[in-house]
């Protein structure tokens, strides 16, 4: 079982998000709780660099998110648009 922090600015950006992306949010923090940083099964899911995540919610929305080896917190530091997304 992982903690999963979400950054306020991922929070903010996806409460503008539709209600769908936001569901599908709250189903990836539920899974990144359960199953940890890996999630191969989400849509275009990849690593960006050592310890660092992301996939995407719906075609123009992607989540990102950060983790230390040997750690148990998971930290979202990015949810909202693919076009500001930082990678």
């Amino acid at each position: 079982m992982f903690t999963v922090r979400v950054k306020k600015s991922a929070l903010k950006r996806i409460s503008r998000a539709p209600e769908s992306v936001q569901i599908l949010f709250d189903e990836l923090a539920e899974d990144l709780k359960a199953k940890g940083p890996l999630q191969p099964e989400w849509p275009n899911f990849s690593r960006l660099a050592e310890g660092r995540y992301h996939c995407h919610l719906k075609y123009s929305w992607v989540a990102c998110w950060s983790y230390e080896k040997d750690s148990v917190e998971i930290e979202v530091y990015y949810a909202g648009s693919r076009e500001d997304a930082p990678y």
